[in-house]
């Protein structure tokens, strides 16, 4: 066996919980909560009569619920008290080894006696086993595997619970990029962001008085007509302002980030991102050129990078 395994074995047979005693005895309240919870309307839970009536004493607890006479209260799992140093021991072997997720896998019970209010009942857990290496789905793992005793006042058992966790070493894929956020599409933005598709920048225009205007809108405000067309914008310009974003970090983003408002020849300004230059040689009225980011099949996006032409 490996070095690992063998130190995994050892803890085959150890005590994770010594026998330890529920908080409350077997009691009505709790029963029907459960049976409201589960849906379960057998009367024998809730009904002293209808249980004689098969031949039982008086009303017993769903055998289902013998996990619940066990479980740790509340404010004891808020005290950070650790419930389990074995436990613990055997976990953090495993995380050492690169095996740091778990996912439940199965829970076999077996019932021997029933369960009547007033009854006190105690649990022991014990490693059953660890599994050599196995690879699964999920990843190469170790499958554990406790053994849960209940006994009720009398020390007779009556129930175990098999838990079985696969304790796993993730399988590395590749995480897919964020998407950029999406544009709020409307009647009054919609073409702007189809033509952006095709890689033209289009700007409205009022076919009243002639004015372009951006952002795009449903009116023009000089005459307040509201009939408009849209020219192609050269994709020439300059650097009106800009900053550059460091924090917080998006996933569908490239850091530093240059945002930029940029003054196009024709006039209008829109937001955008520069591409091709380095913070610092970004200047105010630097002059800029057209270029596009093709962020995912969906969505284009104008951005600007330093212009390769020359002034007159």
């Amino acid at each position: 066996m490996s070095e690992l395994l063998t130190r995994l074995r050892a803890f085959e047979g150890r005590t994770i919980v010594p026998a330890t005693w529920g908080p409350d005895p077997v009691n009505t309240p709790m029963i029907r909560h459960w049976a409201e919870a589960m849906g379960d309307t057998n009367p024998v839970y809730l009904d002293d009569d209808a249980a004689r009536a098969t031949g039982r004493p008086g009303a017993v607890a769903p055998a289902q619920m013998l996990q619940v006479w066990t479980m740790r209260t509340y404010a004891d799992k808020m005290s950070g008290a650790d419930p389990s140093p074995v436990w613990t021991e055997l976990v953090d072997t495993l995380d050492e080894a690169g095996f740091t997720s778990v996912v439940a896998t199965d829970s076999d019970q077996e019932f021997f006696a029933e369960l009547c209010p007033g009854d006190r009942v105690s649990m022991t857990e014990v490693v059953e086993s660890v599994s050599a290496e196995k690879l699964t789905g999920l990843g190469a793992g170790h499958f554990v595997t406790t053994l849960k005793t209940y006994r009720n006042g009398d020390g007779e058992i009556v129930g175990t619970q098999r838990w079985r966790t696969l304790r796993f070493r993730p399988t590395e894929r590749p995480v897919p990029r964020a998407l950029r956020p999406r544009p709020a599409l409307n009647e009054d933005n919609a073409f702007w962001f189809a033509a952006a598709r095709e890689h033209r920048l289009v700007i409205q225009r009022c076919t009243g008085c002639g004015v372009l205007r951006h952002p795009t809108g449903p009116m023009c405000g000089e005459c307040r007509s509201t009939e408009w067309d849209t020219v192609d914008a050269s994709g020439r310009g300059t650097v009106y302002t800009f900053v550059v974003n460091h924090h917080p970090k998006i996933d569908a983003f490239d850091y530093p980030l240059i945002v930029a408002v940029i003054e196009l020849e024709e006039g209008t300004r829109l937001i955008a991102n520069m591409t091709g230059v380095e913070p610092g040689d970004v200047h105010i009225g630097m002059p800029v050129e057209l270029d596009w980011i093709d962020a995912d099949p969906e969505l284009t996006l104008p951005a600007f990078r330093p212009a390769t032409w020359e002034e007159n």
